[in-house]
């Protein structure tokens, strides 16, 4: 299965979040890689803990050159190896793999041609055959990375095989605004999905949407609130919730939410046990959500039951 993330703004917490959904599954068993499609800021390395690859590798063979023709195959590194998250990492007992492809150092977003569709192409079959999950976090917004892979699954050989997307966005008013914009909107993932020969309805079945960031009411965190800002809080959050139904985002359409977590918020990586039990700088709640996205994946019961 590919799963592409994407989101219509920065600072959504979509690589962060797919990151540690990528880690939780491979913690479940799974094999799992990930590719850094976000050519512009490929900074996915430095959240799994791979200092070689925290801005990109500089290997000459990173995704962006890839794509271009100017390297034979994509670099993979093992992130169990190679992780210096809380000292030297090593494969958990009963893990799956944990592989990413890193972009390039230096790269940027680039024109899509046909030539970077046929090695996308390529490079999902093999990867497909190879791993049980293909995470792709893609560029924010209406970006050539979006536009590579819309229509590299719109080719029918990648047709066959299944794809979803997961459209992030943190909790606030603009954020929701932007993600409808994003999928439904002028140019959006469902135009330029339906322009590449995409069926609309089926496209839009295979989307759904994460709000990170999530602000809960009743959450200890927000104990010590004034009566008048409990008031407010609940007040706005009911507004978000139908904001987010009349823009076709409400719970029909959520795969899952991340709540508001202060280590998020600062440390942007992977969240391992250890902060949550150990040193309990993570919230319980966070840990859980993370633990069921990464379940909900590819779960249909779960996907088509929304």
């Amino acid at each position: 299965m590919i799963i592409f993330a994407t989101s219509d703004k920065g600072g959504t917490g979509r690589s962060v979040t797919s990151c540690n959904i990528a880690y939780r599954r491979a913690m479940q068993g799974s094999n799992v890689c990930y590719l850094d499609f976000d050519f512009g800021s490929p900074t996915a390395g430095a959240i799994f803990g791979v200092e070689a690859a925290g801005q990109g590798t500089s290997s000459g063979s990173g995704l962006h050159t890839y794509l271009a023709g100017g390297a034979a195959d994509a670099e993979q590194l093992d992130i169990w190896a190679r992780s210096r998250l809380g000292g030297r990492w090593s494969k958990p007992l009963g893990a799956g793999r944990l592989t990413l492809l890193p972009g390039d150092a230096g790269g940027g977003d680039f024109p899509v041609d046909d030539g970077m569709v046929r090695r996308c192409s390529d490079l999902f079959l093999r990867l497909d055959e190879e791993f049980e999950l293909t995470l792709v976090d893609l560029s924010s917004g209406r970006s050539y990375a979006t536009e590579l892979a819309l229509r590299v699954t719109a080719d029918p050989i990648i047709a066959t095989k299944t794809a979803r997307w997961l459209v992030f966005h943190r909790w606030t008013r603009q954020h929701i605004v932007a993600a409808a914009g994003l999928v439904y909107g002028p140019q959006g993932i469902l135009d330029t999905g339906s322009g590449f020969g995409h069926e609309r309805r089926e496209l839009e079945d295979r989307i759904r949407f994460v709000r990170t960031a999530v602000l809960e009411p009743d959450s200890a965190q927000f104990a010590a609130l004034r009566p008048e800002q409990s008031v407010w809080l609940e007040s706005y959050n009911t507004d978000l919730e139908k904001l987010a139904g009349k823009l076709h985002l409400g719970m029909s359409m959520m795969l899952g939410s991340i709540p508001l977590d202060p280590v998020l918020q600062w440390r942007e990586q992977i969240i391992v046990e250890e902060d949550i039990a150990a040193v309990r700088i993570v919230n319980e709640e966070t840990g859980q959500a993370f633990e069921a996205l990464a379940r909900r994946l590819t779960d249909d019961n779960l996907w088509e039951g929304l």
